[in-house]
């Protein structure tokens, strides 16, 4: 059996170097892709669900996720799509991103050409509301999916990923509302829940998350690390205060990481405060897959020999 099936849109990346005008450097990305790679990292065993286009982008994110030990058993081959790309620029405000993702392969997705035999043999399935938002048949597709996980005895793990860049905000909070009942384990940001349940008040927002029904929820704080909510507990995990450079796939990872310990064994609080670490070990390199944490870095920053 698997530990982690996570469906949705890989990206192509070229990160701008700050330090070199000009240049850009060349990688990988996709909210649930990094998510994919960061828990084979801590050794899940995990599958993709997505498509590519047949073209040079596709082809390097198959050699990458053939290296990072990944099931691509259910990635789809899209001869008549691209594969989507996008551009992470920096400024005073944080990270940027430009997309040139309209009509990529992973937006042709649908409940038809998903594997979902796949789903039903894992003991975790993650997708998220970007995954949603790129088409409304990847919207269908991973609720099908989610559906299927939970008809065979899965966890369903759903990341809000609110980009409002990419749906408007009435759809947004309609969609990622009905995704989160379904799940058992509901991630989102502080910034994300303001829109969700208009407030940002983390006491506030758990509640409103308990109220959907979700069982267990991570709300993470940036800068000041995350609160689990379960089984009637709270719990604030603080930040570690590391040198970061640039926070793209934090949030991916801190979701992999997650999954992954709990495959392995750790209860939810143990694999909570093991992923705020590997998140934040993530923003101390560029780009989205680069900076991904391996087991030792992520326990020398929880032992504080980091």
């Amino acid at each position: 059996m698997l530990d982690v099936v996570s469906l949705g849109e890989p990206l192509y990346e070229f990160s701008a170097l700050p330090d070199r005008p000009g240049y850009w450097l060349q990688g990988f990305g996709g909210d649930t892709m990094n998510c994919a790679i960061a828990a084979a990292r801590q050794g899940a065993r995990v599958a993709y669900l997505t498509r590519i286009g047949a073209d040079a982008f596709g082809e390097d994110l198959m050699r990458l996720w053939r290296r990072e030990g990944l099931d691509v058993s259910g990635v789809a081959v899209d001869p008549a799509a691209h594969t989507g790309v996008y551009f992470v620029t920096h400024g005073p405000r944080g990270h940027v991103f430009n997309y040139l993702r309209a009509g990529s392969a992973a937006s042709r997705m649908s409940p038809e050409n998903v594997a979902l035999d796949t789903v039903r043999g894992t003991r975790f399935f993650h997708t998220s509301g970007i995954t949603q938002a790129i088409s409304s048949g990847a919207c269908d597709t991973a609720f099908a999916a989610m559906h299927a996980a939970r008809e065979a005895g899965a966890q369903v793990v759903y990341d809000a990923n609110l980009r409002l860049r990419l749906w408007p905000a009435a759809r947004a909070r309609a969609v990622i509302t009905a995704a989160m009942a379904l799940s058992d384990l509901f991630l989102l940001s502080i910034d994300e829940a303001a829109v969700l349940c208009d407030s940002d008040q983390p006491e506030a927002v758990l509640d409103w998350c308990q109220h959907k029904g979700v069982r267990r929820v991570a709300l993470k704080l940036g800068q000041d690390g995350v609160i689990g909510c379960a089984d009637g507990r709270r719990e604030h995990v603080a930040a570690h205060r590391i040198q970061a450079v640039d926070a793209t796939g934090a949030g991916d990872c801190f979701a992999g990481a997650l999954m992954a310990r709990m495959a392995a064994g750790d209860d939810f609080w143990r694999a909570l405060r093991y992923a705020n670490a590997a998140a934040a070990l993530t923003t101390t390199g560029y780009g989205a897959v680069a900076p991904l944490p391996h087991p030792d870095a992520v326990r020398r920053l929880l032992a504080g020999t980091a």
